[in-house]
């Protein structure tokens, strides 16, 4: 029987044949485990954050009430099944963005009634696409950039992705002349640019925007007359200098600007909190229609109200949520440390960086030519092999052959020891091959000169030859 299907279910844009996800794949078929699986792969490309669960789990059994969905003794499990507001618990509201200006370090203030609850980071983005884009129309992206956009912004909304090439040479920030290049590249495909998002920090970067950077967004959404769309879902994973800086706070200065209507952030406890499974993105944005609209949308990805409760009593507990943020960092700092003293000690160099939850690892000196097909020989050398899941570059559309994004908050320590060990004799055994090449390729060029020596001197008389030899 043929099955009838539309087009959306047929088409192949979802991104999933994207090497990002095929080492996720590979890993699922493969898993490293302690005690079960030494010799499994591991995760390296889930970008997640593990280090400070503890810390939510002892706050978790101080507070049983809570989890027992209980205010002061009585239950109110009945009012938590029954509510299904679209705009969400007020204390949660209230509470979240209070958590969300305590990471900023309260240098900017959220209104809850400007903010739109959503299943996640990942429906936060595709609910501003909805809203601002459509088939036919563009948004230019920095790269290298998170591969699952190309799924989230793309797939079900029409719009198209451009990219604003960054590269190396500057520590891949953005450029005025990157982005009227990315802005006339749209234009030349017959794309109606709409807006320009970032990641601040930057996903794979785990770098933060300077003030520079954002300045010069500023100024070209206002000259272009577009949006500007903020993912901060990192915010609060930044672990040493230079300081963070949210476009809210740049925002400020344009209170009574048309521009002020143009900007809006996308945010997500996924990262900062570690608790991705609990679902819970959010949109904020001064404009009225974004908010209204977006609000309609979220009837399709809600955020239950028994998580909603959960976590307004936890982000309520400013001692906790104080404590949380300062050791969170503490922890990203020790780990990032680990992950790049380890990988220098193998021979290679990392992106300088100071947040998020992995680094943008330099391999390009490994690769047996300066392309993107050496750079898939090297993933899948290091997937199936070395037995790590890492992200290569080109799922990140990063203009240059050999950058990997490797993540380090997903694991304990020891795997992340047992990760670096493997790397290291990858490139122990890599360079021993490279020396044997060498070796190889000099021996058979001495061999050579000798041939190309005895036959010149057979081609010589042979009183010439005699004279030499006395």
């Amino acid at each position: 029987m043929r099955l009838l299907l539309s087009g959306k279910a047929k088409c192949n844009s979802h991104g999933q044949d994207s090497s990002y996800f095929l080492g996720w794949q590979e890993y699922e078929k493969n898993p490293y485990d302690q005690a079960r699986n030494p010799q499994g792969i591991i995760q390296m490309g889930l970008a997640e954050n593990q280090l400070s669960f503890d810390l939510l789990e002892s706050w978790l059994s101080e507070n049983q009430d809570i989890a027992g969905f209980k205010r002061n003794g009585e239950s109110i499990f009945r009012e938590l099944a029954l509510f299904q507001d679209y705009h969400g618990l007020p204390e949660f509201k209230q509470a979240l963005v209070q958590f969300m200006e305590e990471i900023r370090g309260n240098k900017v203030g959220f209104n809850p009634n400007k903010i739109v609850l959503t299943a996640g980071a990942t429906s936060a983005n595709e609910t501003l696409i909805f809203c601002l884009a459509e088939a036919g129309d563009a948004i230019l992206i920095p790269t290298p950039y998170y591969p699952g956009f190309d799924r989230d912004l793309k797939w079900r909304t029409g719009a198209e992705i451009v990219p604003i090439h960054c590269t190396s040479s500057n520590g891949f920030k953005i450029t005025a002349c990157a982005l009227q290049q990315a802005y006339q590249e749209a234009l030349s495909r017959n794309l109606k640019v709409k807006g320009v998002l970032v990641t601040n920090p930057s996903n794979p970067l785990g770098t933060t925007m300077t003030r520079a950077e954002l300045d010069l967004l500023m100024d070209f959404i206002v000259e272009k007359q577009i949006h500007l769309v903020s993912d901060e879902i990192y915010s609060g994973t930044v672990f040493s200098s230079p300081n963070y800086t949210s476009i809210m706070e740049v925002l400020a200065k344009y209170k009574k600007a048309e521009v002020w209507d143009r900007v809006h952030v996308v945010y997500s406890l996924s990262k900062d909190l570690g608790v991705p499974g609990f679902r819970v993105g959010a949109i904020y944005s001064n404009n009225d229609s974004i908010v209204a609209a977006a609000t309609k949308m979220s009837s399709f990805g809600l955020v239950s109200s028994q998580t909603q409760y959960f976590l307004s009593a936890l982000l309520s507990d400013k001692k906790f949520t104080r404590n949380y943020i300062s050791e969170n960092k503490k922890r990203l700092k020790k780990r990032h440390a680990s992950l790049v003293s380890g990988l220098q000690k193998a021979g290679i160099s990392c992106l300088k960086s100071n947040a998020g939850l992995f680094s943008w690892v330099d391999m390009r000196h490994l690769l047996s030519s300066n392309t993107f097909e050496a750079e898939m020989e090297l993933w899948k050398k290091i997937v199936h092999d070395v037995k790590l899941n890492i992200s290569p570059g080109s799922s990140c559309h990063c203009s240059e052959p050999g950058w990997f994004r490797v993540c380090f908050a997903n694991m304990t320590e020891e795997t992340l020891e047992i990760a670096i060990r493997r790397i290291k004799a990858f490139v122990e055994s890599a360079s021993r091959g490279q020396d044997k090449v060498i070796s190889s390729q000099r021996s058979r060029n001495v061999n050579s000169r000798k041939k190309s020596f005895s036959k010149w001197v057979f081609r010589l008389p042979f009183h010439d030859r005699e004279a030499g030899e006395r």
